[in-house]
């Protein structure tokens, strides 16, 4: 750490797959200002589109409602928090009883049910928080590799 301040871009998006366009379009923007690889980009851009997604498709319902999007750059590390206000996820697993993704074949798991474990596989780190009546909260990070660390 050499004493950066943490820069912060905030978007504030209509929870409509139509804007999910405009985060990845951000995304871009900054990760590539940050020097991360088109690879490392491509990863990140499915990431934050399953993670607007879910709020898109799960959070809201047919209801109108707001998805918040904050990109934090701090030193190497890009941290991008996808934020609703709908119904959380635990709402959802209620309805099913508890039921995982092991209990049902693959054609009969919902898409979102996968997006978490696609997140997980394209970023570092990805939590989770889900507070019912508060919405979601979804924390993806990924830290930029330079070159000469490359073994």
């Amino acid at each position: 750490m050499n004493g950066e301040a943490v820069q912060k871009v905030v978007i504030s998006l209509p929870a409509s797959a139509d804007y999910v366009d405009i985060v990845r379009l951000n995304l871009y923007g900054i990760a590539s200002k940050m020097g991360f690889s088109y690879e490392d980009i491509e990863d990140m851009k499915v990431a934050v589109s399953e993670a607007c997604n879910n709020s898109v498709l799960y959070a809201y319902g047919q209801e109108d409602g707001t998805v918040e999007v904050t990109f934090e750059i701090n030193g190497d590390l890009l941290s991008i928090t996808v934020k609703d206000e709908g119904d959380s996820f635990d709402n959802l697993t209620a309805q099913g009883e508890g039921s995982t993704l092991h209990d049902k074949e693959l054609d009969d798991v919902q898409i979102g049910g996968l997006g978490f474990f696609l997140m997980q596989a394209l970023m570092d780190d990805v939590s989770v928080e889900s507070q019912a009546g508060c919405g979601t909260k979804v924390v993806l990070t990924k830290r930029l590799m330079r070159s000469e660390e490359m073994v």
